[in-house]
């Protein structure tokens, strides 16, 4: 326990630093700048070219700086170990991605930053193996236990990436579950400074869903099968452009070329009618728009915009966490359903977030239970139908990749 506080207190300072400057950065080009401009949002050279500058910072992380970057997030959302050397270029990669506009999310490079955090303290204290599993793992839960909802989702998700270890997992469920209480704890304790408060995916003034519907469980199947075999368009497409852009390209000019396409297919989207804004970033700010929501042209435009997005930042190298988009994208399913067939919104984010999820990190209780805390009191009858569509996308996904059953994150993690 001792343990899991002295790594807890510095990985979600770090964390809240890192997401603090994320926020700053993101105000500053997207809203400061064009307000100086005179313009009420941001113009199309801003919305093309932004993307673009974020991709020379990411070629400097990755090509001057050790640990080229940080992990790449088509492998998953979770990497191998990372040494203390690698945190200046996570942090200028994970900054050159997520301030910029970039289709990727906080979380791969916060567990790699507490990982590098729970590695430092250990180094300094001097009291405990820092090899150990344990060690990093507990700076990782820290500081990413205010992105999923508190400490239980990523305690969970602790317990499910680590099931390869069996029993031994237990005992190093303890600093990891203290750190991230703790780190929780403190991302609470700054309220809204730093705009924390907009890093997790919230959707206030959610309607009440009484009961289960049969309807809503039907669909909630077709739902996560749906979002699993868009996610894997997007990932057959990432990794098209992995294999095949970079080895012609070479690593900086597919970053540039990366940042283009995802800033012309935000700009297309506008044209079209959709926010810019929502095709841009992680996505978990665009959740409460999404859901409100009413017209199906500008739901559609919205997922196939975020989908190409997505799949370009994601082969093009830049570095970031894949689970933000992929909730996104599974939302924009479930939110097709919501104004085709009159489902409730309520059931339609607790079973679009669930089948995004488990499509993409194989996490099942992980994505249960995130989708339960995300809709709160007013969801609690629509979790059966969450689960379905968690099983439903976990399913279809293991058919799709032909993979054994335990997942990218449990691998690195464990």
């Amino acid at each position: 326990m001792l343990i899991g506080l002295i790594i807890g207190v510095p990985a979600a300072l770090v964390a809240a630093g890192f997401l603090a400057l994320v926020h700053v950065m993101e105000t500053w080009f997207w809203s400061d700048l064009p307000d100086a401009l005179g313009v009420s949002s941001p113009p199309w050279y801003l919305i093309v070219g932004l993307p673009v500058v974020g991709a020379c910072f990411v070629i400097v992380a990755r090509r001057f700086l050790p640990g080229d970057g940080g992990h790449a997030p088509l492998l998953g959302f979770a990497g191998g170990p990372v040494g203390l050397s690698a945190a200046p270029g996570v942090a200028l990669a994970a900054l050159g991605t997520l301030a910029f506009g970039v289709v990727l999310g906080p979380e791969g490079p916060l567990i790699a930053l507490g990982a590098i955090v729970g590695l430092g303290v250990t180094y300094l204290v001097r009291r405990v193996d820092e090899t150990h599993p344990s060690i990093p793992l507990a700076g990782s839960f820290a500081a990413i236990a205010a992105l999923f909802g508190g400490p239980v989702v990523a305690g969970v998700m602790m317990v499910e990436a680590g099931l390869a270890a069996g029993t031994a997992i237990i005992p190093a469920l303890v600093p990891g579950f203290v750190a991230a209480a703790v780190g929780y704890c403190l991302f609470v304790g700054f309220g809204h400074w730093g705009g924390l408060h907009m890093q997790a995916i919230a959707v206030p003034g959610l309607p009440l869903y009484k009961g289960t519907d049969l309807r809503d469980l039907l669909l909630a199947v077709v739902i996560g099968v749906l979002a699993a075999v868009l996610i894997h368009v997007v990932r057959t497409g990432a990794t098209a452009v992995a294999e095949r852009g970079v080895p012609r390209l070479g690593m900086p000019v597919m970053l540039l070329v990366g940042g283009l396409g995802v800033g012309l297919v935000a700009l297309v989207a506008r044209q079209l009618g959709a926010n810019s804004q929502d095709v841009l970033f992680s996505g978990q700010q665009s959740i409460p728009a999404l859901v409100a929501e009413q017209s199906t042209k500008i739901i559609v435009i919205l997922l196939v915009a975020k989908a190409i997005a997505y799949a370009v930042s994601l082969g093009a190298g830049f570095r970031g966490g894949p689970v933000f988009p992929s909730i996104f994208l599974g939302v924009a399913v479930a939110m097709l359903a919501v104004v085709l067939f009159g489902m409730s919104p309520t059931a339609g984010l607790a079973i679009g977030s669930a089948a995004g999820m488990a499509a993409t990190t194989r996490l099942l209780l992980t994505s249960c239970v995130f989708a339960t805390l995300l809709v709160g009191p007013a969801g609690a009858d629509a979790v059966p139908a969450a689960v379905l569509a968690a099983c439903a996308a976990w399913v279809a996904m293991l058919a799709l990749t032909r993979q054994p059953s335990p997942t990218q994150a449990g691998e690195g993690a464990a």
